[in-house]
């Protein structure tokens, strides 16, 4: 008897609480009608009838995972009021993109191109507005070739930034394809790191190379927690917004370290960047990669120049065993020359337990990875940036610190100043 009813309010059932579950008695195995493609619910269970509550935009940016300050179509709600009884059951995949395209998302119209940021080889970052929200967007427009499709950068760009969602990793807000173009839309942030510093004359307080650090080991943390190496670290790929909230972008290079591949490119990360070990050809390596990037990033905040500015791969590791020494025998033999100094490097966890950042207070490492560290009243970004005083570390306390992030860490970082 009891099944009987249960089959009978199928058609009207949806997800409930734990607590209404235990409510009701159901069995599990009854067979489900539900396809692949939908959300499964628990079999056999019934919600009260909601009978014709109105729809609330807050329920529509519950349901498909909306941002609060979506600009809704006119008449859509009511348009989808007449049709609540399948509102209330579970959203297959299928439905759910065609209700985003009703609402605008992945449509060309929907988004205002402003001024030309910059263009690469595959791609134009524009400035744009999403009719959305009103709210500033960057598109970066990729040119599809017929024959060969949508380049590799950004199918991997793609795949990776959908499931990176971290208040230090620039979001991903929609995907336009034509057939012409595959565009991708991402929140704006006023400039790169590389700009801020040449807008200070390349003089940065170390309170702001402090805080602007954290949130590169931050974003970065997460990532590698994820097994994700970013792989192309370097200023030009650090986005700031008004605020100084800093975000990893520009994931075109990175790689999914659990992909099953023994190997990969050496051709990666610009020069200035790059490892020693990836230098002398190494195509193994591990998260490590990033951290030599993110000393030389925080030496070049630091003192106002770059650390190894080198032209070619050969001075580049003429510079790096100028300052860190020449491989020896001691230290490295011809079966471990191409993971030089690697394992030495601090992780990005270890570096932000560092005594350096003791200033920026304790909370900071239990904020929740979507919220911001400005949040807190402890961290303040300092608005006089080209201000230098005595406090500040010349260029040779400077290389002390940030060598400490990707050579000998048991130390810890000396020079520090909380």
């Amino acid at each position: 008897m009891c099944a009987r009813v249960i089959q009978k309010c199928a058609p009207y059932c949806a997800l409930v609480s734990e607590y209404e579950l235990k409510q009701i008695d159901y069995r599990p195995d009854q067979a489900s009608g539900t396809s692949s493609d939908e959300v499964q619910s628990p079999t056999g269970v019934c919600l009260r009838n909601r009978g014709n509550r109105r729809i609330s935009a807050e329920d529509l940016n519950k349901r498909l995972s909306l941002p609060a300050d979506i600009r809704i179509p006119d008449g859509y709600l009511e348009k989808l009021q007449l049709s609540s009884p399948p509102f209330d059951q579970p959203l297959s995949r299928r439905s759910r993109r065609a209700s985003l395209s009703e609402i605008g998302f992945g449509k060309l119209e929907t988004y205002v191109k402003l001024d030309k940021l910059g263009e690469g080889t595959y791609a134009t970052v524009f400035k744009g507005r999403s009719k959305l929200t009103d709210n500033l967007v960057a598109l970066k427009e990729i040119r599809l070739e017929h024959e060969e499709g949508a380049p590799c950068t950004a199918i991997r760009e793609v795949s990776l930034l959908k499931d990176l969602k971290h208040a230090n990793i620039v979001t991903l807000h929609d995907i336009v394809h034509t057939d012409k173009s595959l565009t991708l839309v991402f929140e704006y942030l006023d400039k790169d790191l590389k700009q801020y510093m040449d807008d200070c004359g390349n003089i940065l307080s170390m309170q702001n190379v402090k805080i602007f650090l954290f949130q590169i080991l931050r974003g970065l943390a997460y990532c590698h927690r994820r097994k994700v190496l970013h792989r192309d670290l370097k200023p030009q790929n650090l986005l700031i917004n008004d605020r100084g909230e800093l975000k990893l972008a520009d994931f075109g290079l990175a790689r999914a370290k659990s992909v099953p591949t023994k190997t990969y490119s050496n051709e990666v990360v610009t020069l200035w960047y790059r490892p020693p070990d990836v230098l002398l050809g190494s195509s193994e390596y591990s998260t490590q990669i990033d951290m030599w990037g993110v000393g030389c990033i925080f030496y070049e905040m630091a003192a106002g120049r770059p650390l190894f500015p080198g032209s070619t791969v050969e001075d580049e590791l003429h510079l790096i065993f100028r300052l860190l020494g020449t491989p020896t025998e001691d230290n490295c033999d011809t079966e471990t020359l191409w993971s030089y100094e690697s394992k030495k490097r601090i992780s990005a966890d270890e570096a932000m337990r560092q005594p350096y950042f003791r200033s920026l207070g304790p909370r900071v490492h239990t904020l929740p990875e979507s919220i911001s560290i400005f949040t807190l009243k402890e961290v303040q970004l300092q608005r006089d940036p080209g201000y230098r005083n005595s406090s500040h570390p010349e260029s040779g306390e400077a290389r002390i610190c940030s060598f400490h992030l990707f050579s000998n860490h048991k130390a810890g970082l000396p020079g520090q100043r909380d």
